[in-house]
C-alpha cells in the first residue's frame, strides 16, 4: 500500500469529535425525516389539491383520469432537490472559506422554518415553494457536515464514523414515513405530519451556533489554504472521485425511486395492505436494512483497508450488484413474501453509504472538501433523485406498467456497482496524493 500523508496525522479522534458527531447525526436524523413525511402524505396532498370532484378517477383502478397528476405530486420531490443540489456548490465554496458551524446552523434554522410552512401551504404551487426553501436550508447543511468529521477524524476511522453520521438516511426516512403516516392518520390532516419536525429543528439549529470550528486538514497532518480555480479543476481530474460520483448517481436514481412510490406501488398496483400499513412496514424495512447495511458498510470498509487499498469500493459494488436481481424478484414474487426481498434491495442500496462518502473526503484536499461534496451533491441528485420519481411515474403511465417502470430503476444497480469496481484500482493512489494535491 502507497504511504499516505493522511496515515500520518493523529491517529486519534480530537477534541470535541464525539459531541459534534451526535449533533450533526441528530440534525442529519430530522433531515430525512422531513424529506420523507412528503412521500408518507403524498395521497392525501393528492386528494387535497386534485380532489375527485375537479379530477374525475377511473372506476375500476380509482386513478386520476388525468396523466400528469403523478408527474406533478413527484415534481414535489423535484422541487426540494433542485434546490438544494444548486444552492450546494455556493454553500460548499462558502464551507471552504468561513465557519462551518454557522453555516449549518443558518440551514437548519431555515429548512425547519420552511417545513413548517409546508404545512400551511393554502396551494399546490405554494407547497412547491415551500419545499424549494427547504432544499435552500439543506443545501448549506450538506456539503458542510460530512467535512467537519473528516477534520475531527483520523482516515483509519473516517469510514465508521461517517456511516454513523449517514446511518441518519434509512432512520430519518423511515421514522418519516412512519411518523408522517401516523400523525397524519391520528390528527386527520397531513399538514400536522409537517408541523412536528419545527421545534426540535429550531433547537439544534440552536445548538450549532456554539460549536467550535475545527482547523482544517488537522486529521490529514496538512495546512488548508483558501483555494483558487485551479485547484477545483483538480477534483474533476481524480478517477476515483469521478467513478465514485457516477456509481452514487445510478444508486440514488434507484433509491430516490424507490422510496418515493414503493408504498403506492404496493398499496394501490399489487393490491396489498392498507396505505398506513404499507407506510410502516416500508418504514421498519428500510430502518432496519438501512441501520444495519450502512453501519455494516462503514465498518467493514475500514476493516478491509489495510488489506486491499479499494475496499471502500469493493464492497459498495459487490453490494449493488447483489442488490439487482433482489429487485427484480421484488416485481414477481407476491406479497406479503416480497418484502423480503425489498428489505435485500434496501440492505444493498444503503451499504455503500459510508463507504462512498469516506472515499469522498479521503481522495480531496481539505481545501476544496466542501466544495467536492457539494458538486457531488449537484450532480448525484440532478441525475438521480431530483428526477426519478417524476421519471419512474412518468414511464409507469407511458408503458401502463410499473414493472417496466421499476426494471429501470433496476438497472441502476448494475450501472452504480461496476463503476465502483472500476474506480477500486485508483483509490490508493488518489487516496496518498489527495492532502497534496492542489492546483
Amino acid at each position: 500500500m502507497i504511504a499516505s500523508p493522511t496515515d500520518k496525522g493523529p491517529q486519534t479522534a480530537l477534541p470535541g469529535a464525539r459531541i459534534a458527531l451526535v449533533l450533526l447525526l441528530a440534525i442529519n436524523l430530522f433531515n430525512y425525516i422531513d424529506r420523507q413525511v412528503l412521500a408518507a402524505v403524498e395521497t392525501d396532498i393528492e386528494e387535497t389539491f386534485f380532489p375527485a370532484s375537479e379530477y374525475p378517477r377511473d372506476p375500476k383502478t380509482g386513478e386520476p383520469e388525468d396523466k400528469t397528476i403523478e408527474a406533478k405530486i413527484g415534481s414535489l420531490n423535484f422541487a426540494f432537490m433542485m434546490s438544494y443540489m444548486l444552492i450546494a456548490p455556493l454553500f460548499g465554496w462558502l464551507g471552504d472559506r468561513m465557519s462551518r458551524w454557522l453555516l449549518i446552523g443558518i440551514g437548519v434554522t431555515l429548512w425547519t422554518v420552511a417545513s413548517g410552512m409546508s404545512g400551511l401551504a393554502p396551494t399546490f404551487v405554494a407547497l412547491w415553494i415551500t419545499r424549494c426553501f427547504v432544499g435552500i436550508g439543506e443545501g448549506a447543511y450538506g456539503p458542510t457536515a460530512p467535512t467537519v468529521i473528516a477534520d475531527l477524524y483520523p482516515v483509519k476511522q473516517r469510514g465508521t464514523k461517517l456511516a454513523w453520521f449517514y446511518v441518519a438516511i434509512p432512520v430519518g426516512s423511515a421514522l418519516g414515513y412512519v411518523l408522517g403516516g401516523i400523525v397524519a392518520k391520528m390528527t386527520g390532516d397531513w399538514r400536522w405530519a409537517f408541523y412536528m419536525v419545527v421545534p426540535p429543528g429550531l433547537l439544534l439549529g440552536a445548538w450549532c451556533y456554539f460549536m467550535r470550528e475545527p482547523a482544517r486538514g488537522q486529521s490529514d497532518a496538512v495546512t488548508s489554504r483558501k483555494a483558487t480555480w485551479k485547484d477545483y479543476v483538480v477534483i474533476l481530474k481524480t478517477p476515483s472521485y469521478v467513478l465514485n460520483t457516477t456509481g452514487m448517481t445510478a444508486m440514488t436514481f434507484a433509491l430516490g425511486g424507490i422510496a418515493f412510490w414503493m408504498p403506492r406501488y404496493v398499496f394501490k398496483v399489487r393490491g396489498w395492505g392498507d396505505k398506513a400499513e404499507v407506510n410502516i412496514i416500508f418504514g421498519g424495512i428500510v430502518v432496519v436494512a438501512g441501520l444495519a447495511a450502512t453501519i455494516l458498510g462503514g465498518w467493514l470498509g475500514d476493516k478491509l483497508r489495510a488489506r486491499w487499498s479499494g475496499s471502500y469500493f469493493l464492497v459498495s459494488g459487490f453490494a449493488l450488484l447483489l442488490g439487482f436481481p433482489a429487485m427484480l424478484l421484488v416485481l414477481w414474487v407476491p406479497f406479503p413474501l416480497a418484502w423480503g426481498f425489498v428489505f435485500i434491495a434496501a440492505f444493498c442500496l444503503f451499504f455503500n453509504t459510508g463507504p462512498t462518502n469516506t472515499v469522498l473526503a479521503n481522495v480531496t484536499h481539505p481545501a476544496v472538501r466542501s466544495s467536492a461534496f457539494a458538486l457531488n451533491i449537484l450532480v448525484i441528485h440532478a441525475l438521480g433523485d431530483a428526477v426519478s420519481p417524476a421519471i419512474i411515474g412518468y414511464v409507469a403511465r407511458l408503458a401502463e406498467s410499473w414493472e417496466i417502470a421499476f426494471g429501470v430503476v433496476s438497472a441502476m444497480f448494475l450501472v452504480g456497482g461496476m463503476a465502483w469496481l472500476y474506480g477500486a484500482k485508483y483509490l490508493e493512489r488518489d487516496t496518498a496524493l489527495a492532502p497534496t494535491r492542489l492546483g
